[in-house]
């Protein structure tokens, strides 16, 4: 019996939306505003690393604490990020959720707190970040129990390292049994495992920049066994060379300030600095609620990045005004559908580009 072709295409649909279910939902209802900035952000995202090219994160924000490694982390395993800039914070507080989750509180009521209530926290030995808090003793004062002793040998040895490559060991290091949270929710363990390509500059920024600057101050640390900002700069050069090639990198970027703009000035550097060819940025993505006023570099909108040779005015570049905390994991669970089931994902995007011309 001849084919029904009407009937093969709704079964091909309803396997699509089977097995891509969130991409579905995004391309059927993402049309205007914040939502198109974000389903066109997300097919241009696929479409490069579908090609073969990278994509390069940049963190900034409390998006540990808000536990974004639940979907960041298996997205490193599937090899849809390949390099990261992350502040301190955020290094350390992806470490404290995986040795500290169940000693956590939440606080959904944060806005009607008043001096008092966060006082009260204050004496719990609990540090609030927004609706959540970090526990003091079971995360920092844990950590710092295995990490400054680490410190210590360094110094002792004359050992330098980055400062990422000491959680990259600790993290590592650290016995399964002592989980506390998911470890496949955690991102710094994957990027550790992994090996992934890092800077964390202004990692002095950070509660344990500041327990390692009091060991120096103590004498008992040497401040030269961290590698300094410079040194990181000067290694994302050669990073930014391996990880270019192909069909480039992009650039992906939650929040603004250093983490973003440190190694998204990678590109300049090495065509001025270096006077060295250097391929721009394949792509350009900010998630980020600021908005665009005089001299804000997190609301600056990405056509002023032309001017300082970071992009181009053929860079694919998009900003979607809003909440990362939503926006990131949906992007991310889309985009791990679409690796799943790359041939299924090419054609939906497709087809939703068809039909909107």
């Amino acid at each position: 019996m001849p084919t029904n072709s009407k009937k093969s295409t709704k079964s091909h649909k309803r396997s699509a939306s089977a097995t891509l279910p969130i991409l579905d939902f995004v391309t059927n209802n993402y049309m205007n505003f914040n939502a198109r900035a974000t389903r066109d952000a997300l097919f241009a995202y696929w479409d490069l690393v579908r090609a073969g090219g990278k994509m390069y994160w940049a963190v900034a924000g409390a998006m540990s604490s808000a536990q974004l490694g639940i979907t960041l982390a298996p997205a490193i395993r599937a090899g849809l990020v390949h390099g990261l800039s992350v502040t301190g914070a955020n290094l350390e507080e992806s470490l404290f959720r995986l040795v500290a989750h169940e000693s956590y509180k939440d606080f959904p009521e944060y806005r009607y707190f008043t001096k008092a209530d966060d006082t009260k926290i204050l004496k719990q030995r609990m540090r609030r970040v927004t609706d959540t808090s970090i526990p003091e003793d079971e995360a920092f004062r844990a950590v710092e129990k295995i990490l400054v002793p680490m410190w210590k040998r360094a110094t002792k040895n004359g050992e330098r390292r980055l400062w990422h490559e000491y959680f990259y060991d600790l993290v590592l290091a650290i016995n399964p049994k002592d989980y506390e949270g998911d470890p496949d929710a955690c991102w710094l363990l994957a990027a550790a495992r992994a090996r992934l390509p890092m800077v964390v500059p202004g990692h002095e920024d950070s509660t344990f920049g500041n327990i390692f600057a009091s060991h120096v101050k103590f004498d008992e640390c040497k401040a030269s066994i961290v590698k300094s900002g410079i040194e990181y700069m000067a290694q994302l050069y050669d990073d930014y060379g391996r990880l270019s090639q192909g069909k480039g990198i992009g650039f992906f970027q939650i929040g603004g300030g250093i983490a973003g703009d440190f190694p998204i000035c990678v590109v300049p550097s090495i065509k001025y600095d270096l006077q060295k060819k250097a391929k721009p940025w394949a792509y350009f993505c900010q998630i980020s609620d600021s908005t665009t006023s005089y001299g804000s570099y997190s609301g600056a909108t990405p056509n002023e990045k032309i001017t300082w040779d970071k992009l181009t005015q053929n860079t694919p570049m998009f900003v979607i005004e809003s909440d990362a905390t939503i926006v990131a994991p949906l992007m991310l669970s889309a985009l791990l559908e679409c690796k799943a089931n790359p041939a299924a994902a090419s054609a939906k995007i497709a087809a939703s580009r068809a039909s909107r011309r």
